[in-house]
């Protein structure tokens, strides 16, 4: 699938209209006319509590994978064939005017990249109802494939409508959840770009790599005064199963508080947990000539890391020449996230907004305990394949039975949250052939320059006479300066490194590790550089 279309669809919310309820139950107003409106199954009782009684009960049990209806009809669904697929206006879960919401909710459509029938439900009440699918639901053109799939083949994810207040909310949403454990939400500048998932199972390892499914949602009525929908969901996997409950926010972009409860079925060689997915093909760091006639392409451009001990880090992306893993080590993080920091248009020049791409941020509830923050970067040749992972990897073998609660908060928005007013934060990071100017530039030489700018370092003046502290994990730091960007407030540190001689040179990547300070105290973040051979 074209990931790039993709991201494009999703910033379109179908098109809605009021519905009216003949029910008269509050759970049933969300329900439509009896003449060709949504249906919905029995009550049956439905509490977080019981979501996850019953996923203890289930981790015991063999993994039954989920519905997939005609997989031959399904794959014949493509995406052009998916995007004349709707969802009908006047069918959306909340929308009528008698219904106390804020949020209508809309469903997807099985296709060829979302084959696995997902069930749906409101609740209400300590009960729920399954919301039974129809083809009815949606328009779609008479000769389209999805006309052959059978009555009962389900949906395959929802989202969230803008606000009734909001004069444009049948073609706006913000949020989406589809597609095995993925979902989304805009920022603070009205625009999607990277996943967040709910669990990521032997990510980058020489064995496949194992997708679980939200293979049940949970959509609980709203009341009139309420700031937030609650969504659970039942988490499924031949290794795992799982019970989430969400929270959702819509404030300046979207805030998620997340609860999980996941228990292993089987052994588990790499679990990442509150995994963010993201793409990163190429920025000002690293120029390749002629791989594009944009500036930049990417969806993030660092990890941000807000360390247990407090340290601030900044790592930018690679697009690596194999795979990498990298694993910071921490005790009870107080969060970390993958952030798009470059604002500026004009470095994409790009009408799908690159630059007003979300940031995500990870920020945990309680204690977690030892682990690290892995960061996993996949070689890419374009911008249609997501290629950057970072999540929390717990302490310990990932074994059978291990049961794991992790809470947290989302925070979906323009900036990364809590940053310190007291530390400047990495403006930019450069990256080419060491030597100076004029001069034939020696083999094995790289040249690191990393701007700084924010409030610290805007009264800093040339004569404060702040410098760059530099560490290596190999090579050899052949010298090092902090100079002032003339005309501007930002601060630069440059550094040679001459890369080692050996067989390993180009396989195992150099650490660089810099910082300003003045009079021995940081005054920016800590920003860590990756050099390849």
């Amino acid at each position: 699938m074209n990931r790039r279309t993709l991201l494009k669809s999703l910033g379109f919310g179908l098109a809605l209209a009021g519905i009216q309820s003949s029910i008269p139950s509050a759970l049933a107003q969300m329900a439509l006319k009896a003449d060709g409106g949504l249906k919905f199954g029995a009550p049956t009782p439905m509490s977080w509590a019981a979501l996850k009684a019953r996923v203890a009960t289930m981790a015991k049990q063999p993994y039954s994978p989920p519905f997939k209806p005609a997989p031959e009809v399904t794959h014949a669904i493509d995406y052009e064939a998916h995007g004349k697929i709707q969802f009908k206006t006047e069918l959306a879960l909340g929308a009528g005017a008698a219904d106390v919401g804020q949020y209508p909710v809309t469903f997807f459509h099985l296709g060829r990249y979302f084959q696995k029938s997902v069930k749906m439900h409101v609740v209400e009440g300590g009960n729920a109802r399954e919301i039974l699918y129809s083809p009815t639901y949606f328009k779609m053109p008479f000769d389209s494939p999805a006309q052959k799939l059978p009555q009962n083949s389900g949906f395959a994810g929802f989202r969230l409508q803008e606000s009734k207040t909001r004069a444009d909310w049948p073609t706006q949403d913000w949020v989406a959840f589809l597609g095995a454990s993925y979902f989304r939400a805009i920022g603070a500048l009205n625009q999607y770009g990277l996943s967040a998932r709910a669990i990521a199972i032997d990510t980058a390892l020489p064995t496949p790599e194992e997708f679980p499914d939200f293979t049940e949602i949970y959509i609980a009525s709203q009341g009139k005064d309420d700031t937030h929908i609650v969504i659970y969901a039942l988490l499924e996997g031949p290794s795992v199963v799982g019970a989430y409950q969400f929270k959702i926010h819509r404030d300046a972009g979207v805030t998620m508080e997340i609860e999980s409860e996941i228990i292993l079925r089987k052994d588990v060689e790499r679990l990442a947990l509150a995994p963010l997915t993201s793409m990163y093909w190429f920025s000002e760091t690293r120029k390749t000539q002629g791989i594009d006639w944009r500036p930049e392409v990417h969806d993030s451009d660092g990890l941000a890391l807000w360390r247990g001990n407090g340290e601030r880090i900044w790592r930018p992306l690679n697009n690596p020449p194999h795979v990498m893993v990298s694993a910071f080590m921490d005790e009870n993080p107080k969060g970390f996230g993958l952030l798009q920091r470059d604002r500026d248009f004009d470095n994409y020049l790009d009408g799908v907004n690159y630059d007003r791409r979300p940031s995500l941020w990870v920020e945990p509830v309680g204690n977690w305990g030892r682990g690290a923050v892995q960061l996993i970067e996949l070689a890419t040749d374009d911008e249609i394949h997501d290629n950057i992972v970072a999540a929390w990897v717990p302490e310990g073998a990932a074994k059978a039975g291990n049961r794991y609660s992790l809470n947290y908060k989302l925070h979906w928005q323009a900036n990364e949250p809590y940053f310190p007013a007291t530390l400047g934060y990495t403006r930019g990071t450069y990256i080419g052939h060491g030597g100076e100017p004029g001069k034939p530039r020696p083999q094995g030489l790289r040249k690191i320059v990393v701007e700084y700018a924010g409030d610290p370092i805007t009264n800093i003046l040339p004569t404060d006479a702040p410098v760059g502290d530099v560490s290596l994990s190999a090579g050899t730091l052949v010298r090092q300066f902090a100079e002032w960007v003339a005309g501007t407030h930002r601060w630069r540190i440059t550094a040679d490194v001459a890369m080692p001689n050996d067989e390993n040179n180009g396989k195992n990547p150099i650490e660089v590790r810099m910082f300003l300070k003045l009079n021995d105290k940081p005054l920016t973040e800590t920003t860590l550089v990756q050099l390849h051979g």
